[in-house]
């Protein structure tokens, strides 16, 4: 598929990606959607926790997935419901394990390249079905309909960590103010990974969990020994999407931005664009899960916009709304 045009326009003074990374968070956050909380037991005896927004009886459902450290209340994620509730669909904000504000019950929590739960849950919703993933989340998306070619409409996938590996390295680096988003990740990483190790002293080391300063070391210690993974290194070759998105043949937006600093756009193999079934847009600005348009006080979210969009587009015929 030939790459889309990139129309992104950042609002003025929105320009540099890194404002527009910490800007499009700020100006989320005063969007507020109301849900219903939603308890799903899963098969290996942990849960997962999705927030509900009811659309019409008939219409389609719209899976959403988070990012690292992210949860239903992200910013990213009541926007897409608020546009999900304004189409009459029905909307299911999932948790990943560990942020729904109640620590899950086994040691694993999430990663990358775990489906498990994605696969689980998307079979209990009704269809026709439409999956958005943001930054991890998009990755898991990613790895799913790579590997399991599920019954899915169209998915769309903002800001992902193609290559797990540069990602990390770009994010541990030091530069600029990549410390500040290694801090923001670690504050609450580390507390949760800590309350596991007292419970799971055998397979989380406590000792390593509180000397972890990078991302790296806390998948090395916890990421990599929770999910089966013999080190951190092992964890971001087997979960990067990089070599899976040739293997994709469900509609895929995927939209990246050249100036992301934590998930860079150039880690997309150029192979992926001549996989028909991916709708490949990069964009020269944006950040990450930044894409602010319009201006200061009237916001607008370019790729929230586009992914809902781009499902507006993929809709089976038939009475949905």
């Amino acid at each position: 598929m030939p790459s889309l045009v990139d129309h992104f326009v950042p609002s003025r003074g929105l320009t540099h990606h890194h404002v527009q990374t910490i800007w499009g968070k700020i100006a989320r956050q005063r969007f507020h959607v109301a849900t219903q909380r939603r308890r799903i037991e899963l098969p290996d005896g942990d849960f997962t926790d999705l927030d509900v927004v009811t659309g019409n009886a008939g219409a389609p459902s719209v899976l959403l997935l988070h990012g690292l450290e992210g949860s239903s209340q992200s910013g990213y994620i009541r926007q897409m419901l608020q546009g999900i509730r304004t189409r009459g669909w029905n909307g299911y904000a999932l948790n990943f394990r560990g942020c729904s504000g109640e620590l899950n019950r086994k040691a694993k929590s999430y990663s990358s390249g775990d489906i498990a739960d994605v696969e689980f849950v998307a079979h209990q919703l009704p269809g026709p079905l439409f999956i958005a993933g943001f930054s991890l989340g998009g990755s898991v998306l990613l790895n799913f309909l790579a590997r399991k070619r599920p019954a899915v409409v169209a998915a769309a996938a903002i800001s992902v960590p193609f290559d797990l590996e540069q990602s990390v390295q770009s994010i541990d680096s030091g530069h600029g103010l990549m410390p500040l988003y290694q801090r923001n990740f670690l504050e609450t990483m580390r507390p949760k990974a800590l309350e596991k190790a007292a419970r799971f002293p055998q397979e989380i080391d406590a000792v390593a969990v509180k000397h972890a300063k990078t991302i790296r070391d806390f998948d090395a210690c916890v990421t990599a020994p929770t999910f089966g993974f013999s080190s951190a290194e092992h964890y971001y070759a087997e979960s990067s999407t990089a070599k899976q998105v040739t293997n994709i043949d469900v509609p895929t937006l995927i939209l990246t931005a050249a100036d992301d600093s934590l998930a860079p756009a150039d880690s997309l193999p150029a192979g992926a664009e001549s996989n028909p079934y991916l709708h490949v847009m990069r964009t020269r600005s944006g950040g990450h899960v930044g894409y602010v348009a319009g201006s200061l006080v009237r916001p607008r979210f370019f790729a929230e916009e586009q992914a809902l969009t781009f499902f507006d587009q993929h809709l089976p015929a038939g009475p949905h709304a």
